[in-house]
């Protein structure tokens, strides 16, 4: 059984760490779907969009346009945009990096800053930046679960894992080197804000 303490955040790093893992997951999911045929991706599908190619058109044109209000740049949707699948798939991946980059470059500040923006189903609106970025993410995490589903239609079986707490307990604490790994008999007595607490998790110490 792995033991794995928690530890002290704000809303700007918890911001960041999601931008983070939204860019690994869009990642992992287009190496996947790089390996697989075209004609695949491109085949109609019954979803939100028809079909995988899409829905990756779909998300990438979104962050783009929710990372233009952010800035306070509007940039517009691009509807009806039809490249190539590879074309698509990069520029996905680009756009997350770019908007990854962005997030991590705010400040406890500028999170709480208000944006206005004209959207397109409604008028124009004033919400505070952290409440853009919260939705852009639980957009684009949406989708990729859609993606998922149309590749189960089309024959695709094996998508890789994106879940959060794989990428947190197998990618992040892993990269940093910051993991703890204990038992209950070693606990060490820790300061408030949750340091006392630890989260038990099975399944992943069985991989």
């Amino acid at each position: 059984m792995l033991y794995t303490s928690f530890h002290r955040s704000s809303l700007l790093t918890q911001l960041q760490d999601l931008a983070t893992y939204n860019c690994w997951a869009i990642t992992r999911l287009t190496d996947w779907l790089k390996s697989k045929p075209a004609v695949l991706l491109e085949a109609s599908a019954a979803s939100s969009f028809p079909g995988i190619k899409a829905t990756l058109l779909h998300i990438w044109e979104v962050e783009r346009e929710w990372m233009g209000h952010l800035q306070q740049r509007p940039n517009g949707l691009q509807q009806g945009i039809d490249d190539d699948l590879t074309t698509v798939l990069n520029r996905l991946v680009e756009q997350a990096a770019d908007f990854s980059k962005y997030v991590q470059s705010l400040t406890e500040e500028e999170v709480q800053e208000d944006c206005y923006c004209q959207l397109w189903f409604s008028e124009t609106i004033c919400r505070p930046r952290f409440e853009i970025i919260q939705h852009c993410l639980n957009h684009s995490t949406y989708h990729r679960g859609q993606v998922v589903t149309i590749g189960h239609q089309v024959g695709l079986k094996d998508a890789p894992m994106t879940d959060y707490m794989f990428y947190v307990l197998k990618v992040k604490e892993q990269a940093s080197g910051s993991s703890k790994t204990e038992t209950p008999a070693n606990r060490k007595n820790t300061d408030s804000y949750g340091r006392n607490s630890f989260l038990a998790v099975n399944f992943f110490s069985k991989q």
